[in-house]
């Protein structure tokens, strides 16, 4: 009887040693979240801003001229893109909710240049990704060779200035966030930005891989992150073995114990 109670005892003892670490994980966790979500937030309000200056000047611009349908259709649009977008970052409450705000803010920025293409008696612009180098610049023209430091080169789409300016080796305007005490590109900002970038790029889906390869170490990441999610494959198969043979085990003991008594 004393052998059962000991592993009693036992069994207890981890209960209670995998429900306290499972609270601590699930406390790292949100403290986690909760840290990267006023910087994101923060980020996605700028851009709300932006767009309302921009929705500002387009109200100069068109002040006093006859609008037709279609050139009313998309101004509302644009404005209703910038009403949902607010809605959208007052409602945030993690980093990965700014995917949300930053789909509506590529769509309202779409919707101002196909306003200023009508006005202008201009075809409608195709409907191509935000500038990478910093998406408030609005429609890429074209896309340009880039190379980030310690990377591979690739396309990237840019806007009419950032194009001049890398072809012509100079830096482009990149969007600057805070990381620590230093300032970055938001692409180097870490995974909390992931959301921010695949909203406004995650609906052109190359975009959406350069981006990963991006922010888990630059152009050249992603043969490390396919081999990092390799070895986590192979090491959660690992542990769930692991964990397998020490659950028999305890039922192979328990076992043993009631054996020696008639129940």
């Amino acid at each position: 009887m004393g052998t059962l109670l000991v592993l009693l005892l036992v069994l207890a003892a981890i209960v209670v040693v995998v429900v306290v670490s499972r609270r601590r994980a699930q406390q790292r966790e949100l403290d986690r979240q909760i840290a990267e979500l006023a910087p994101v937030q923060r980020l996605a309000e700028e851009d709300i801003t932006a767009l309302g200056e921009e929705l500002q000047d387009l109200d100069l611009d068109l002040a006093g001229r006859e609008l037709d349908a279609g050139t009313r259709a998309d101004y509302q649009r644009a404005l209703d893109a910038y009403e949902a977008a607010k809605t959208a970052a007052d409602a945030m409450t993690r980093a990965d909710d700014v995917r949300h705000v930053t789909e509506i803010l590529e769509d309202g920025r779409y919707a101002i240049t196909c306003v200023r293409a009508r006005v202008a008696g201009e075809p409608l612009p195709q409907r191509r990704p935000p500038c990478f180098f910093d998406p408030r610049h609005g429609l890429s023209v074209a896309d340009v060779p880039w190379t980030p430091p310690g990377g591979t080169t690739r396309d990237v789409p840019a806007c009419a200035l950032d194009v001049e300016r890398v072809r012509a080796g100079a830096e482009p305007d990149a969007r600057m966030v805070m990381v620590g005490s230093q300032r970055v590109p938001y692409w180097q900002g870490g995974r909390a930005y992931a959301p921010y970038a695949s909203g406004y790029f995650g609906a052109f889906s190359p975009m959406d891989w350069m981006f990963a390869g991006l922010l888990f170490g630059g152009f050249g990441g992603f043969d490390a992150l396919g081999s990092g999610f390799d070895a986590l494959g192979d090491g959660i198969g690992g542990l769930g073995d692991g964990i397998g043979d020490g659950i028999g085990s305890i039922g192979d003991g328990i076992g043993d114990v009631f054996g020696g008594f008639d129940l």
